[in-house]
């Protein structure tokens, strides 16, 4: 379980594909404290530690997540979105972010507000998702807080600090985002759905 409080960024050092599976290669200011068999988001991806060696650790994607996720897209180079799995003795800042992403998103544009920056992202809603103004979404890993919400798209404000310390930076409309939409939100529309 994580906060979707962005603990660091990583970079893709390299990528190996192994039949339908890629290995990615990672390096981030927290390498040296993780674990074999940690579970770390990247962009929103739960995905577990499989190896580590030097400044450097690997995390292996599966075809199911490779097809539902942004992470078939990375390059070497790019950077990613991390945070460790939230521990049980701290404080709670974001809100309840499994790390299983829903779907994707397109963004749809990027206004400056003079000081921070409204996203506006759009969504397949046929897949039941929904979103609430003022209710909490996963962006790329982020826990953010929707402030216009439609059928099939939502914006959110990005203050200046969660701008320089994510990959929203350099999110521009075309680009293809991570979704978890709120837990609570899925399953009170599975139950009106019922």
């Amino acid at each position: 379980m994580f906060t979707g409080i962005i603990e660091t960024l990583g970079r893709v050092e390299a990528i190996r594909e192994e039949d339908t599976n890629k290995h990615f290669v990672l390096s981030s200011a927290f390498t040296n404290e993780l674990q074999i068999d940690q579970s770390v988001s990247h962009n929103g991806v739960c995905l577990t530690v499989v190896a580590l060696e030097g400044e450097s650790y690997t995390v292996t994607a599966i075809d199911e997540t490779l097809k539902k996720t942004n992470l078939n897209s990375l390059k070497v180079g790019d950077v990613v979105n991390l945070e460790r799995c939230m521990q049980a003795n701290g404080r709670f800042d974001g809100h309840v972010v499994q790390g299983h992403v829903d779907q994707t998103g397109i963004c749809e544009s990027v206004t400056d507000e003079n000081g921070s920056w409204i996203f506006t992202f759009s969504y397949d809603a046929s897949t039941g998702n929904v979103t609430v103004e003022k209710g909490s979404i996963c962006v790329n890993g982020i826990s953010l807080t929707v402030v216009n919400s439609q059928a099939d798209r939502f914006s959110v404000a990005i203050i200046p600090y969660t701008f320089e310390h994510t990959n929203l930076h350099s999110v521009k409309p075309g680009d293809t985002v991570n979704l978890e939409f709120d837990i609570i939100g899925k399953y009170v529309a599975r139950l009106l759905n019922k």
